[in-house]
């Protein structure tokens, strides 16, 4: 078990090694006014992600400066089964605190980015600089056709295909 623990935390640190352009962060993050519930509108879903609908992403910031994040869904349809996922968040670019590692399990903290942030902190993309996942959220279920493609086109612009970006179905009475 050791062996395989080894081996798979030295796949991960190679994996990190790898050369990957910078992706364009926000230049200034207020947390606070970015903390609350976030609708995710679309995504290049994780495993845990793919069958999601009604999925929704809470900041809270704890005392400390880490981020307590909830994330709940309904599994393979809106009558599906509530999942919920508690993953923390620590600030690693106290500058900017634009880019997190994002901890689901200890030790490992996944890279988190905030990528884009309109003005009125209503709509945000996050990213990863290996450009496998991206979430683009809203404060609203939806938002204007027009602004998700300009969203698309900056993720291309950034090096993502957005051809695995897929919409997360939202539903809400």
């Amino acid at each position: 078990m050791l062996r395989t623990f080894l081996s798979y935390s030295l796949l991960f640190g190679l994996a990190g090694c790898s050369s990957y352009p910078p992706i364009k962060t926000v230049a200034q993050l207020d947390l606070p006014r970015f903390m609350g519930d976030w609708y995710v509108i679309a995504n290049i879903p994780t495993f845990i992600e793919k069958t999601a609908h009604n999925a929704i992403e809470n900041y809270s910031l704890n005392e400390d400066g880490s981020i307590a994040t909830t994330f709940t869904f309904y599994d393979g349809g809106f009558a599906g089964e509530k999942k919920i996922y508690r993953p923390t968040g620590f600030i690693t670019d106290t500058t900017s605190n634009a880019i997190w590692g994002m901890q689901f399990i200890w030790p490992i903290k996944a890279d988190y980015r905030v990528m884009y942030l309109n003005d009125d902190y209503t709509q945000t993309a996050i990213g990863r600089i290996k450009r496998d996942y991206v979430w683009i959220m809203a404060r609203t279920p939806t938002i204007p056709d027009a602004d998700y493609q300009q969203l698309l086109k900056m993720l291309a612009d950034e090096g993502y295909d957005t051809t695995l970006i897929k919409p997360v179905p939202q539903k809400w009475n």
